[in-house]
């Protein structure tokens, strides 16, 4: 399968939302890797940046490299530990925004579609009823204008491209998606999506914790 030249956007130094003794959040750009791909061309990524100043962080959670938004690090192997079991176990609260293209008819609802690895065609994956784990996200319409909605996502599960694949599976693929949106691929020179927020229990001290980061588009 035929994959384009990595290249990633310019080191203009960390966005950093929050940072203690215990725990990071910052803000990735869009086209960053979260962590190395495969090869010397794929060393650059989110969390190569953050160690080089913060040298005991460690990664927690990804997202896609077209995806911006908040990543959360743990400074020391307990406090990741700790920080890992919270997204495992489904006690972080998590919220995106999207644009996607068509007119989303309800004001709010459901995606409960199992996905799985598309293995011909990775690193794309696909709505799977037979082999798919089951992956659930909600979404509440924020607008619309003559051919798109913005919408806020939150995934419940955390399935590889899940939101990307969900909304394309209902019709409303996010523009600019160049694995999944077809001709709406072309709509935007980015995936317009976005982690936007992201809420949970300080590792160390239980304290609840909610950070928040405007899309860019």
């Amino acid at each position: 399968m035929h994959t384009l030249a990595y290249l990633p956007p310019s080191d203009t130094g960390l966005s950093v939302i929050y940072a203690d003794a215990s725990l990071l959040v910052v803000d990735k750009p869009a086209g960053l890797l979260a962590v190395p791909g495969r090869g010397d061309d794929k060393a650059d990524c989110l969390s190569a940046r953050v160690q080089a100043v913060y040298p005991d962080a460690l990664i927690v959670h990804r997202l896609d490299m077209a995806t911006s938004g908040l990543v959360v690090f743990g400074r020391g192997g307990e406090a990741q530990r700790r920080l890992s079991h919270a997204f495992e176990h489904r006690r972080v609260s998590k919220r995106y925004v999207a644009v996607v293209a068509g007119l989303i008819a309800d004001d709010a609802g459901e995606i409960d579609l199992p996905l799985g690895a598309d293995w011909p065609n990775r690193p794309r994956q696909k709505v799977d009823f037979d082999a798919g784990k089951r992956a659930l996200t909600r979404y509440a319409l924020l607008s619309r204008t003559d051919d798109s909605s913005r919408v806020a996502l939150e995934p419940v599960t955390g399935r590889t491209h899940q939101l990307r694949v969900h909304l394309m599976a209902i019709g409303h693929p996010i523009l600019g998606d160049a694995l999944y949106a077809g001709a709406a691929a072309g709509r935007a020179s980015r995936l317009l999506l976005h982690a936007e927020r992201l809420a949970l229990a300080h590792p160390l001290t239980g304290e609840p914790l909610q950070w928040d980061s405007p899309a860019p588009f």
